[in-house]
């Protein structure tokens, strides 16, 4: 197969090319133009931040800087790229983009400044995940791909947080790789669920690739190529004695844990152990508790019962409410795909600008409503904090820095406003990744990481972990930030007000 240029495709080398072509159209004629215009060295600075709370929680995880990281190490135009922007025209059948500025492309080497809140951090609305400080023409080429990269990873490590906190240290194994996104979607997920807290994943690639435990029982299609539960179950054990969670629920679910039960004695008998069972379908709360009663009769108190069957946090919640007998969690769909909010609203703004060695000249994206008003500035994020808990975040400007006794304004009611003693520990969030286009970050390991979230959740008050109506941790503008935010708006709207177009002389 072809595409428009002519050159031969496969779908499963597209992972071996460059990608700097996985951006948005409007990025890269954006950028022709800056570059028209003479402006693609000006330096800008850009942040990337979400504004809502996803699944209306009260926190979100950080997660896909490692994926953006990679990516931007391998960052290039190379002359399939070329090849392939020669072949796209313009309405009246001309060159979208000049031969020169194909040059200028591949001439063009990734030398940014990244700051970026590390992976594992729990993280609020309009807080910068990550800035970039480079080139205007670099800074704007990568939006599409940064947003694409931490906004899922974020979304799923957030997904999994919340479902394992339903799970209440309970084991939770994600399910999900035949009902993910693709295959980049899939590997995504895993990695960010396992992020979240998630013990273990079925996706055996992910398994290899980031080190994440690999867990598995056996589907419905085994239990029928034999005659009967017993057979199937039997034959199972005999192949692997030592892996045996046997999916009960193809016929009648209490006969098959009893057909289980069965084959365990025989496993016993053999010096093996059945490790337990698994329900997917029926009243999980009911047949748990029964399945339980049946395998504590029979002497199996240690074997596991693992449950199933489009589960997420509030099914979990409710099930373990209604005193589900149930240890082990395989939460598939609504884990990978973030089912009831399946994206992380997180944008991509400008907020500063200059000629390079120049002054800034700061800038914000005005809106009717006021949370969709962007925030000004080279941003950091300082999170104050007791010996035991966070207390609040605020957000400030490098350039003018943090004043004495400053406030902390809710931007979105400026009449809410936290002021901290003077000596309160904190610590800055943004931490160094790329200087001058070179990684300056050593990328933890993924257990690590994991860990991280762990720490960082047993840090914040309680409420924020609800599920329904969860408390909200105070985050804010420093005070002068946020007066020269107002002011900036002042601006915009008053030359807006005033502004006319004069009729052309006929």
């Amino acid at each position: 197969m072809k595409n428009s240029a002519g050159m031969q495709t496969n779908t499963y080398s597209i992972y071996n090319q460059s990608l700097a072509l996985l951006t948005d159209l409007y990025q890269l004629t954006m950028s022709y133009a800056y570059w028209k215009k003479g402006l693609a060295d000006k330096e800008a600075v850009f942040h990337l931040f979400f504004r809502r709370r996803p699944f209306n929680g009260g926190f979100t995880i950080a997660a896909g800087l490692e994926w953006v990281i990679r990516y931007l190490e391998r960052f290039r135009f190379d002359e399939s790229d070329i090849l392939y922007l020669s072949s796209l025209k313009t309405s009246n059948g001309s060159p979208l983009f000049s031969s020169e500025f194909f040059d200028y492309l591949r001439k063009m080497q990734f030398n940014c400044d990244i700051d970026a809140i590390p992976e594992g951090t729990v993280v609020f609305p309009y807080e910068p995940l990550l800035r970039i400080q480079g080139p205007l023409i670099q800074c704007q080429i990568l939006e599409s791909i940064i947003c694409n990269l931490m906004n899922f990873s974020t979304l799923i490590a957030t997904k999994a947080a919340r479902t394992c906190i339903a799970a209440n240290g309970d084991t939770v194994v994600e399910f999900g790789l035949r009902r993910a996104q693709g295959i980049d979607g899939a590997l995504s997920a895993s990695r960010a669920a396992y992020i979240g807290g998630c013990d273990s994943t079925s996706n055996v690639l992910a398994g290899k690739l980031f080190g994440i435990p690999v867990k598995g029982t056996h589907s419905h299609s085994w239990v029928m190529v034999f005659d009967d539960e017993f057979s199937a179950f039997k034959a199972y054990a005999e192949c692997l004695p030592n892996n045996c969670v046997f999916l009960v629920d193809t016929y009648d679910t209490l006969d098959g844990v009893k057909q289980a039960i069965e084959v365990g004695k025989w496993l016993k008998s053999k010096g093996y152990k059945m490790l337990g069972i698994r329900l997917d379908s029926g009243d999980l709360a009911h047949l748990s508790i029964k399945s339980r009663q049946l395998l504590d009769a029979e002497g199996f108190k240690d074997a596991v019962i693992m449950a199933s069957n489009e589960l997420d946090e509030t099914i979990i919640s409710e099930l373990k409410r209604q005193g589900a007998q149930i240890s082990v969690w395989g939460v598939g769909t609504h884990l990978v795909t973030g089912k009831d909010q399946p994206a992380l609203d997180g944008v991509y703004k400008l907020s500063a600008i200059r000629d390079p060695g120049g002054p800034w000249k700061y800038k914000l994206k005005l809106s009717e409503q006021m949370m969709k008003v962007s925030n000004p500035g080279i941003l950091q994020v300082r999170r104050y904090h007791t010996a035991k808990e966070n207390v609040a975040d605020m957000v400030y400007d490098i350039q003018t820095g943090i004043t004495p006794n400053s406030a902390i304004v809710d931007p979105l009611d400026p009449t809410k406003e936290k002021v901290l003693k003077s000596g309160v520990p904190s610590e800055d969030l943004l931490v160094p990744i790329f200087r001058g286009g070179k990684c300056v970050y050593k990328l933890p390991p993924l257990r690590e990481i994991r860990e991280k979230t762990q720490r960082e959740l047993e840090r914040f008050n309680v409420g924020i972990k609800r599920f329904l109506n969860p408390h909200q941790y105070f985050v804010g503008m420093e005070s002068a930030l946020y007066k020269l935010k107002v002011e900036l708006i002042r601006n915009i709207r008053s030359k807006s007000s005033h502004a006319h177009i004069t009729p052309e002389e006929p």
